[in-house]
């Protein structure tokens, strides 16, 4: 047998066994005390969730059957009876011609085709009005939404204040609509003792 046989075979037993040790080094030394990975568990009271159930995160989405889209989340809600309360929850509504209205409240409740919300509401609409209410309701079969506890108002020309208040679409007759797809718009209605100061 050749030195240079000798020397493949050699090599053909040495170089495996240097590979484990490289290998084995490597694992021993990078496994230090206290930097194994942890496991992240949510920090949660398995029996206070037992007793008071709640939602994270909770989104509820609607279109009404003329067209408007409701959009209704929360970063956290709890049940309560036939409603519940939650933390910053916030309803968007956006009509078909385009306007915007976005509700925050500290309550809310569902029946059948209306979404409540109460505890003091605040709506700010993309024309330009701020209304503050006790409570609001906004159907889910149609585009309208009403305050009937009496509501406060900013408009872009003056303060009001009102018993009551509708957000709906233009309806035949009114402001000149003649009905279908020429009625498309919508109107802020206030009724019941309205009080305006005119701020030109």
């Amino acid at each position: 047998m050749s030195r240079r046989t000798r020397i493949v075979r050699g090599l053909r037993v040495l170089l495996p066994l240097l590979a484990l040790v490289i290998l084995s080094t490597m694992f021993l030394f990078s496994r230090q005390s206290g930097t194994e990975p942890q496991i992240p568990y949510a920090d949660v009271d398995a029996e206070e969730m037992a007793r008071e159930p709640r939602m994270i995160a909770p989104e509820y989405v609607a279109v009404t059957e003329d067209g408007a889209e409701l959009t209704l989340h929360a970063a956290e809600a709890a049940p309560s009876g036939a409603g519940g309360s939650a933390s910053r929850l916030a309803l968007n509504w956006r009509a078909r011609d385009g306007l915007v209205a976005d509700l925050t409240a500290p309550q809310f409740g569902m029946a059948e085709g209306v979404i409540s919300l109460s505890g003091g509401v605040h709506m700010a609409t993309s024309s330009g009005w701020v209304v503050d209410a006790p409570r609001i309701d906004a159907a889910t079969d149609r585009s309208r939404i009403v305050a009937d506890e009496g509501v406060t108002a900013t408009a872009p020309f003056g303060e009001l204040s009102a018993g009551a208040m509708e957000l709906a679409p233009i309806a035949d007759g009114q402001d000149g609509a003649t009905g279908g797809e020429a009625a498309a718009g919508s109107i802020l209605n206030f009724t019941g003792g309205v009080r305006l100061i005119y701020r030109p």
